[in-house]
């Protein structure tokens, strides 16, 4: 079955790579950051993508596609921030319901930060199930960590999963892989190694967890990052330098701790290798950082795959 979907507030494209592995084939990208529109241009030639104000797109054209996914913007909810949710003009929720009614998908899937959770939100989630509900879906709201589908980083991430009445029978989330995840420096070692490092070896043991979570930063930050003094803190606990990105390995006779590289965050995060990210240093810093992880869609993703199968087929009558 030909599974096709849109995908909203697309990003470096780690939802997207995550639903395409999955087994979705993206009809349409939307994202207004031009940065982000050049990655995924690079990575897919072949995907269709709209750079712009999500508020000024129709999803009319695309009316019963399988899939709607993206991440809207999470500063509304963050906790870092004022979470001032729909008083704020970044809220893209309504947005995304609008998108919605106008294309009728059978399944909708989105997230965001851990924050959108909080209590002083209860009244905000309930509103969008009960929007959702009225355009006949049924909503669930999940939080997932990340490290429990191979991601090195805890990254907890609130997940919205809404479908047709008649495919939400078959929904379940996915579940944790039973293997732990890699730590840091075991992920990482060969990155560090590159430049014949003589410290690889003590640093790669030294990185014995997993990572903090990354933070992608705004616009309004000077320079890219690991994120606020705790972090920061949290980083140097596994040797690595919080304080910026560098540009390349460490050197064979570097001492103290390393910084990471954007190739090192970005397969932190969960991307492949050969994944590229346009811009500079800061740019592709942030789209990393705000990057939903490839994995993670993917276990999502391939449940929506599977419920949306299970509901295609025929149903056998009973004698």
């Amino acid at each position: 079955m030909s599974l096709n979907s849109i995908e909203i507030c697309a990003g470096a494209g780690g939802q997207a790579l995550g639903l395409e592995q999955a087994g979705f084939e993206h009809a349409s990208l939307v994202e207004i950051e031009a940065a982000a529109c050049q990655t995924l241009r690079i990575n897919r030639n072949h995907w269709h993508v709209t750079e712009g104000d999500l508020r000024r797109y129709s999803a009319e054209k695309w009316k019963g596609i399988e899939l709607l996914a993206g991440g809207v913007p999470c500063q509304p909810f963050s906790q870092a921030g004022k979470q001032h949710g729909n008083d704020d003009e970044r809220d893209l929720f309504p947005e995304a319901i609008r998108l919605v009614s106008e294309c009728q998908p059978q399944a909708v899937m989105l997230e965001n930060v851990r924050g959108l959770l909080d209590s002083v939100f209860d009244e905000y989630r309930a509103k969008i199930i009960a929007d959702l509900k009225k355009l006949g879906y049924v909503a669930e709201w999940r939080l997932l960590n990340a490290s429990d589908f191979g991601v090195p980083q805890l990254r907890p991430r609130v997940v919205f999963v809404a479908l047709k009445k008649n495919v939400a029978e078959y929904f379940s989330w996915p579940s944790a892989h039973i293997a732990p995840p890699s730590t840091v420096g075991e992920a990482l070692f060969d990155l560090m190694a590159a430049n014949g490092w003589h410290g690889a070896i003590p640093w790669r043991e030294r990185a014995c967890d997993i990572a903090p979570t990354l933070v992608g930063g705004s616009k309004k930050h000077g320079g890219p990052d690991l994120g606020p003094t705790r972090a920061k803190k949290a980083w140097a606990s596994i040797g690595v330098d919080g304080m910026g990105i560098a540009d390349a390995a460490p050197e064979q006779d570097f001492i103290g701790m390393p910084r990471l590289t954007v190739r090192m965050t970005a397969r932190i995060q969960g991307f492949p290798d050969h994944w590229q990210f346009s811009g500079k240093k800061t740019a592709a810093y942030r789209q990393i950082g705000n990057a939903f992880p490839p994995p993670v869609a993917c276990a999502v993703g391939t449940q929506i795959q599977a419920a949306l199968n299970a509901a295609a087929k025929p149903k056998l009558k009973r004698a």
